[in-house]
């Protein structure tokens, strides 16, 4: 019978001062002369990808050997496992394919002796020049046909309208309501 006032004594004898509760784990731990010099390297395991059937190669295949039901394509599937090529994508592992380039082309360097001669600030005074010729022949040429030809009446948009055709001002009328159009009042 317990004690009056004292909890149950446990059956069980524990275990002395050199006992470790728990798991133990073997592992080195030098500190960090440990640390740098014995790194722990994992090795990379070879990456094997299956690429997926090709079911439109073998339905083909399958109709050129004079498959019709579905139980000989399921046989000439499960014969003939053809699989889909893959695109030429690069993953982690394959190796890059010879003369492959990545990114984007660099601009070809500007030649220093043009800019040193100020060579394209004459190019482009050659080209504004070229344009103010076009453009005064073209007025030239315009000013010409607009002499034989009066000038047409071209429509424009609406605003040009009214402008020109205004519209009729509305007379003010003044509303009644139809109750107050019959009132009796007398004369």
């Amino acid at each position: 019978q317990p004690e009056l006032g004292k909890p149950t004594r446990t059956c069980y004898s524990l275990p002395g001062p050199d006992f470790t509760y728990g798991m133990y784990l073997h592992k080195r731990d030098g500190g960090v002369a440990e640390a740098i010099g014995h790194w722990d390297s994992v090795k990379a395991k070879p990456h094997v990808r299956i690429l997926p059937r090709d079911f439109v190669t073998m339905g083909r295949m399958a109709v050129g050997e004079g498959c019709t039901t579905a139980r000989e394509f399921a046989l000439y599937y499960k014969f003939k496992d053809i699989r889909c090529k893959d695109e030429g994508i690069l993953r982690y592992g394959y190796k890059i394919p010879p003369g492959i380039t990545f990114g984007r082309p660099s601009r070809p360097s500007t030649p220093f002796f043009d800019v040193m001669q100020h060579r394209y600030k004459e190019l482009w005074m050659e080209s504004q020049r070229a344009r103010t010729v076009v453009q005064h022949v073209v007025k030239k040429k315009v000013g010409k046909i607009q002499q034989c030809f009066p000038p047409l009446d071209v429509r424009g948009n609406r605003t040009t309208f009214l402008r020109t055709h205004p519209p009729p001002v509305k007379e003010e009328s003044f509303w009644h309501p139809q109750r107050f159009e019959k009132v009796w009042t007398p004369h």
